[in-house]
């Protein structure tokens, strides 16, 4: 057996294809100010004013994307309430033939949700069935802002909205 035969049997990794060109749009640094709605954070909780940032990075040659999510939460009379952080990975899973995503946010929560891209939107959700499931959607508009969403489901049927957004995309 000749080198060439021995390397020709060891997998190589996969080239990032259209599927990772296509979420692209949807994955650029900007910033937002937005609202929680009253409940969105937990029962009782008030009506909360977010204002955020988010930065990007694709790593392994292209083939995922990295993003960084932090923002301010506030009463609406200013009062500083804390600071939420999330770490976003999300890419193309060609053994599932579907956009997966993982999540770890410090309030300890890390979960991985499936994905599709239907036109100018992008939708990902919680896999599995237990509460409280999210799903979170970017739709591109032709002013070049991101409307985003998140929401939260206890049965996937019945979704309530937690927080929505119009990201401004920065240089």
């Amino acid at each position: 057996m000749t080198i060439d035969t021995v390397l020709d049997r060891i997998p190589r990794p996969t080239a990032p294809g259209a599927e990772m060109e296509a979420i692209r749009r949807f994955h650029r640094d900007g910033t937002w100010v937005g609202t929680i709605q009253p409940g969105g954070m937990g029962p009782g909780t008030p009506l909360q004013i977010a204002r955020g940032r988010a930065t990007h990075h694709w790593i392994q040659d292209g083939r995922w994307v990295v993003g960084d999510y932090e923002q301010d939460q506030l009463l609406e009379d200013g009062t500083f309430v804390l600071k939420w952080e999330l770490h976003w990975v999300c890419g193309w899973d060609p053994m599932a033939g579907e956009y997966k995503a993982t999540i770890a946010d410090n309030y300890g929560r890390a979960s991985i949700l499936r994905g599709v891209v239907d036109g100018d939107r992008m939708v990902f959700e919680s896999i599995g069935d237990a509460p409280p499931m999210l799903r979170l959607i970017w739709e591109t508009t032709p002013g070049n802002t991101i409307l985003w969403r998140n929401e939260a489901s206890v049965d996937g049927v019945t979704w309530a909205l937690i927080e929505d957004y119009e990201i401004t995309p920065v240089a």
